[in-house]
């Protein structure tokens, strides 16, 4: 059997590792599957593995996972400021789609709001939850 412990430091202390880089990546995929909140979580990411990071760099350790959740929660945040862009420059085609998509009861008369949505926006329905 190995012995896979982490070797000790000059003084006898154990090495430490930040964790914090690894709630920030937590936070950053949480962004990306919850739409509503995506920005909010994102940002939270990237803060968190910016913290991580400087402690580690304090401490002289490591922190994993702190430069992934800071680059996917800069991704998380540009695809929210984008979803909600789309929602400000198209108030009223949205406003319209989803009146139209909540009178649609079947499949074709769901597909004539998308192909009215795509029509008017030139932009996917999956854009708005379609």
């Amino acid at each position: 059997m190995t012995d896979n412990s982490p070797e000790t430091q000059a003084d006898d202390r154990s090495p430490k590792v930040e964790r914090g880089g690894l709630w920030g990546l937590f936070l950053g995929l949480a962004g990306l599957l919850f739409p509503p909140y995506s920005g909010i979580l994102s940002a939270m990411g990237v803060v968190q593995g910016l913290r991580a990071r400087r402690a580690a760099r304090s401490n002289d350790s490591e922190a994993p996972g702190a430069l992934s959740s800071m680059v996917l929660g800069v991704v998380g945040v540009v695809i929210s400021a984008s979803m909600l862009s789309v929602l400000f420059v198209y108030n009223d085609q949205v406003t319209e789609y989803r009146d139209c998509a909540a009178r649609a009861h079947t499949v074709s008369s769901q597909k004539a709001c998308d192909e009215a949505w795509e029509s008017g926006t030139g932009l996917p329905p999956v854009v708005v939850g379609g």
